[in-house]
């Protein structure tokens, strides 16, 4: 085991993809001299060069398409989009080619391109650059979406995303990239067509992604104090949702609060509140509850952004309503 950081493990993600495959460029806003706005890619471009970590424009449109291009012509390009927001600037690039082509083409053309971005708030980044977005591409068949939450994941995802024929967003909680742990040092690829359950437990369901996955650990710890058993799901993958690991843990627990840091209304937590009420309806002892961000855009502030977000203590309470 080492100790490590989840910024060092997409590094070292990053770093293993490049040394293992001569195909495997990185691109993007400020990846290589300046080493990633957050750091990520430091070191990678002394390490392999401008031709693999490549300083692009500032034109997402621009690298984004090029990397859709490279990716139909045998490349395996990594995309770093700097901020979520900036990835609606190639929105048509992303949903109208690289999500299309393979239906379009009949099976014939495949996109095998990785789309990072970072996403979340919590960071006094104000409204503009504090979005939750991933309901936006889980929307869109032919894209496959996932967040890591944990070191093992902010490690492995991005190798079998790579081995992926088609296209591939991961979202990295900018909130998340501090945090330290120990991993495995022979962390690998890791599985991204299941759900995990992080804590097991008999009385209620916590579901959730992200950085807020650990805010629903800090919740099932809070609620064991009061003899409330909370089970924690993590997602990891947005899409395709991994439905029988959620409706397995439902089942057991007869009870679902599911944590949502985009805004409530259309996003990810309604999908995945909507499939447990379709599926273990009978198995219900009360109301799925949601908790999510106020429907504002993120203040500035920093008492105001906390407020906005969810925090622990609220979904202790939406716990604990549905408890009783």
């Amino acid at each position: 085991m080492t100790k490590t950081t989840y910024r060092e493990a997409l590094r070292e993600g990053l770093r293993e993809a490049l040394a293992g495959d001569d195909r495997v460029v990185l691109l993007g806003e400020d990846v290589g001299a300046y080493g990633g706005s957050f750091a990520v890619s430091l070191g990678l471009l002394e390490q392999f060069g401008p031709d693999r970590v490549v300083d692009t424009p500032l034109s997402e449109s621009a690298f984004v398409g090029a990397a859709i291009g490279a990716a139909m012509g045998g490349i395996r390009p990594i995309v770093e989009i700097m901020t979520v927001n900036f990835s609606l600037l190639a929105l048509d690039q992303i949903v109208n080619n690289a999500a299309t082509y393979l239906h379009m083409s009949g099976g014939q053309i495949h996109v095998p391109v990785v789309i990072r971005m970072t996403t979340g708030a919590g960071r006094q980044l104000a409204a503009q650059h504090s979005h939750s977005f991933e309901g936006i591409y889980a929307h869109i068949p032919g894209l496959r979406v996932v967040a890591p939450a944990t070191l093992e994941d902010a490690r492995g995802m991005l190798a079998t995303a790579l081995a992926d024929p088609d296209p591939v967003v991961i979202f990295e909680h900018a909130a998340l990239l501090p945090m330290a742990g120990d991993l495995a040092d022979d962390a690998g690829a890791v599985d991204l067509d299941r759900a995990a359950v992080r804590r097991e437990g008999t009385d209620v369901t916590l579901v959730s992604y992200g950085a807020r996955l650990h805010t629903c650990l800090e919740a099932a710890e809070a609620l064991a104090a009061d003899g409330v058993s909370a089970e924690v799901v993590d997602l990891r993958t947005l899409r395709p949702l991994d439905l029988p690991t959620i409706l397995a843990s439902v089942a057991r627990t007869h009870r679902a609060v599911v944590v949502d840091e985009a805004w409530r209304t259309g996003g990810i937590g309604a999908e995945v509140a909507a499939a447990i009420c379709e599926h273990t309806f009978w198995d219900l002892d009360a109301p799925v509850a949601r908790v999510a961000t106020l429907e504002v855009p993120i203040p500035y502030a920093i008492h105001l952004e906390a407020a906005a977000l969810p925090q622990a203590a609220d979904v202790v309470a939406a716990a604990r309503a549905v408890v009783a």
